[in-house]
């Protein structure tokens, strides 16, 4: 009786193998173990796990021979001669397949450059995605308004995020404290995070608004101190204090001044900080949150609850898309509002918390300066925005602050 053999390919050559103490493939590869399971690396490479029959246990040899997804193992009772077999394998894999010696090595390395590639692809993605959003935004706000603009986002990405959680079995929120902490989230860092964003896309750029916006870690620091005890430490208190500094020179150059009153709240920049403060207190929301429910579902029932206010203030407030104005809209329009819920809303927040989840926190706190990046350069790409000199350092300064807060926490 043939031995038993498990055989793993993906559409191999005919080819035969001979087995002795280790197996051995028709490649430079190192020699395995014959008990272990040969896994393909890619088109070219491929294995037998023979096991020896009781019938003949003095065999010196074994042979494998596979056509297409079939193998047959026989027992060879006098080896072959040293070269026969190899140069058989050799002339059967050159003829089928062409050399392969050194373009298996090239092959290997080329697979692992793009899987390192698209690792880093993936772990990026949510900041471009929240980045040029805002360049979105921007250009549909004057047409839909900012409140139906926010509506819109939250709800539709809402809606995906619960579909996607549902099917993958995920547990719909349960109970009284599930739902009240659902809720209050959303009106934190659904409602008021949303439509402070949105109003001031307005009235400031996208680049200095995303800046002022991705300055929150400040402010989660000192929650997080006063409410979890978390020391701050001197990294993080340099932060602080650069974070400041920052800020006001990002905020005071676009104060509008008249006589001798100014007006924070007449600019972007002010509804911008607040923003900040609101998506701020959020983050610190989260831990109570997720005692009680699922992370995935929590966000998303999250957006669908904050996003009704905003359209109910949309239509109250009389917005272009509730004022008949939507026939005004061009393909581009509609384009626009699309990726802002779907790749800004539904899959930026679903690769994140799939990021997350493979132990990457780390290196998505050090990311975190990416969406002002991208915000900036499609802000100055599509809109012809700028900034003046003394912003341009104030974003300097914050974004090196963003970056000690969030390396504090990380060593934490």
């Amino acid at each position: 009786m043939a031995p038993f053999c498990f055989y793993s390919s993906l559409k191999p050559p005919p080819f035969i193998i001979p087995f002795q103490p280790t197996l051995r493939i028709p490649t430079n590869a190192p020699a395995i173990n014959h008990t272990s399971h040969l896994k393909p690396l890619s088109y070219r490479r491929f294995g037998a796990l023979c096991s020896r029959s009781s019938d003949h246990p003095n065999s010196s040899s074994l042979d494998c021979i596979g056509t297409g997804i079939d193998v047959e193992c026989v027992i060879v009772d006098e080896p072959p001669a040293p070269n026969s077999t190899k140069n058989l394998v050799e002339d059967t894999a050159q003829r089928e397949w062409g050399p392969i010696a050194g373009d298996e090595m090239a092959t290997g390395v080329s697979i692992d450059a793009v899987e390192g590639l698209w690792e880093w692809v993936v772990l990026i993605s949510p900041f471009f995605f929240w980045g040029t959003t805002m360049v979105a935004m921007k250009g549909v706000i004057p047409k839909v308004g900012p409140f139906a603009v926010a509506a819109m986002r939250l709800i539709l990405a809402g809606a995906l995020l619960v579909g996607f959680a549902a099917a993958k079995g995920r547990r719909m929120p349960k109970g009284l404290l599930a739902w009240v902490s659902i809720t209050l989230f959303a009106l934190v860092d659904g409602s008021c995070f949303q439509g402070l964003l949105a109003e001031g896309l307005e009235r400031t750029s996208v680049g200095l608004g995303s800046v002022i916006i991705d300055s929150q870690p400040f402010t989660v620091a000192i929650l997080a101190a006063l409410f979890f005890g978390e020391s701050i430490g001197y990294v993080g208190a340099a932060g602080l204090v650069l974070g400041v500094i920052g800020l006001l020179l990002l905020e005071v150059p676009a104060i509008p001044v008249d006589g001798n009153s100014f007006s924070l709240w007449g600019c972007g920049e002010g509804w911008m900080l607040l923003a900040a403060q609101s998506m701020a207190i959020g983050t610190v929301m989260v831990r109570w949150v997720l005692k009680y429910s699922d992370s995935v579902m929590a966000t998303g029932w999250h957006m669908i609850i904050g996003g009704i206010p905003l359209l109910a203030i949309s239509v109250l407030d009389h917005d272009p898309a509730f004022a008949g104005n939507l026939d005004d809209l061009n393909p581009s329009d509609f384009a626009a509002l699309f990726y802002t819920s779907v790749f800004g809303g539904a899959i930026s927040y679903g690769v994140f918390f799939y990021n997350a989840t493979r132990g990457s926190i780390t290196k998505l706190n050090s990311l975190t300066f990416l969406t002002p990046m991208f915000a900036s350069v499609f802000g100055y790409l599509y809109l012809g925005e700028t900034f003046s000199n003394v912003q341009l350092f104030g974003a300097f300064v914050t974004l090196v602050a963003i970056y000690l807060v969030n390396y504090r926490s990380s060593s934490q």
